[in-house]
């Protein structure tokens, strides 16, 4: 059915006498006129013929298209929408998601949480990413929080609660992609850090250092993933955490990979397992609520559990920075936890170093990409091309020759 117009004040059939419409028991009652009868779409009422028309025609239309929005489906709350529609459908890795949530409820829903969907603006975003920039440091943060709150608004476009997503407007405009260099350690410190970190943990730091893998992969290393004869390390799983729950997970992308063993990192590796033997442990695997899956665990605590990141960097690895003269020492009295910010020098700058190390010593980069499981070696370049202080001396020493033996 293409839709219909029906007066609520006057009734339908004249009547007989008069030859007029008797007026209904709603004369004089909210909207007039109703417009009902598409297929698919709720009715609306309209206080004036001309409007109710007009939605009709536009309506049928849009029907027909395959654009029709019902704009009381779009008077939702966006922080309503997030709630009962965006959240409960999501999908991903545990981890992911647990960021997505962070994302919604600390940087999206206090700022535009109670502005129905249709409500929201180009006008609204623009000043929205004006306040990000104020308020959130990093690039890379404010484009993610960017991106979730594109991605809720396409859903919603999805769901028929808007037509279009004002996101994707070309007056939002998006911070520029971070253009920041990785960090390195020089290699003393690193070594130094090694030194002086607890015994059990300092094959940790040689396997960050020596190997170039995250954290989450040295916690989840299994002495079967070592081979020796090879002189290779395969990285098959990840220890996660999400509300202080430990879980097995694959490792980022979840894709593995095999990493390079230089034989000293072996060295250490048989000399930690006579000294700390590996421990058995059953977590989770793939979310906090998944199947239970054993492992048996190159690094595990005193205690033969599996390494707790939190608590790791808390109790461990921050107090070894401090010995290494990298951070400050715990002012006197302050709670275990209460230690110097130190966002660049957490775990990961190990692979930076190990990534450094390589490319100042001449290695291809696709070789260091592999090795650091990264899908393509631009994604390696990107991150670490100012640690190739040599590149494009070979070219000028051959260009050089030719030139010269031209002469």
């Amino acid at each position: 059915m293409a839709g219909y117009i029906e007066d609520r004040w006057l009734n339908k059939k004249k009547d007989p006498r008069t030859g007029r419409r008797g007026k209904t028991a709603r004369y004089g009652k909210g909207k007039r006129y109703k417009v009902a009868g598409i297929l698919g779409v709720r009715d609306r009422s309209f206080e004036t013929l001309e409007d109710a028309k007009a939605w009709l025609r536009r309506s049928v239309t849009d029907k027909e298209r395959g654009d029709f929005v019902d704009p009381r489906d779009g008077s939702i709350t966006l922080a309503d929408y997030i709630a009962t529609h965006w959240a409960p459908g999501r999908s991903g890795a545990p981890k992911t998601r647990q960021n997505q949530e962070r994302r919604a409820r600390l940087h999206i829903i206090p700022h535009l949480g109670q502005v129905p969907l249709t409500n929201i603006t180009a006008t609204d975003l623009r000043a929205y990413t004006a306040k990000l920039e104020a308020t959130v440091a990093s690039v890379d943060s404010r484009r993610g929080i960017l991106s979730e709150l594109s991605s809720i608004l396409e859903a919603a476009v999805d769901d028929k609660r808007l037509a279009r997503n004002p996101m994707r407007s070309k007056s939002v405009r998006w911070p520029k992609a971070s253009q920041e260099r990785r960090v390195a350690w020089p290699l003393e410190t690193a070594l130094r850090v090694r030194d002086v970190i607890s015994p059990r943990y300092r094959i940790a730091v040689v396997l960050g250092l020596g190997c170039g893998l995250r954290q989450g992969e040295v916690f989840g290393l299994s002495p079967e993933d070592i081979d020796y004869a090879r002189g290779v390390v395969h990285v098959r799983r990840q220890v996660q955490s999400i509300g202080g729950k430990l879980y097995f997970a694959l490792p980022k992308g979840a894709k593995t990979c095999t990493a390079d063993m230089p034989a000293s990192v072996a060295e250490e590796l048989k000399e930690h397992a006579e000294s700390f033997p590996p421990a058995e442990v059953e977590l989770p695997w793939g979310r906090p609520d998944g199947p239970p899956k054993k492992v048996s665990l190159l690094l595990a605590t005193r205690f033969g559990n599996a390494v707790a990141v939190n608590t790791w960097n808390t109790y461990t690895w921050k107090p070894a920075l401090a010995k290494a003269g990298i951070i400050a020492p715990r002012s006197k009295g302050a709670k275990p936890w209460q230690w110097q910010a130190a966002p660049k020098d957490g775990f990961h700058v190990l692979r930076h170093t190990y990534a450094s190390l390589l490319l100042e010593a001449g290695e291809s980069v696709v070789t260091v990409a592999r090795w650091l499981g990264h899908s393509s070696p631009a994604i390696t370049l990107g991150y670490y091309a100012h640690f190739m202080r040599e590149a494009g001396s070979k070219g000028r020493t051959a260009i050089d020759g030719l030139l010269g033996r031209e002469k």
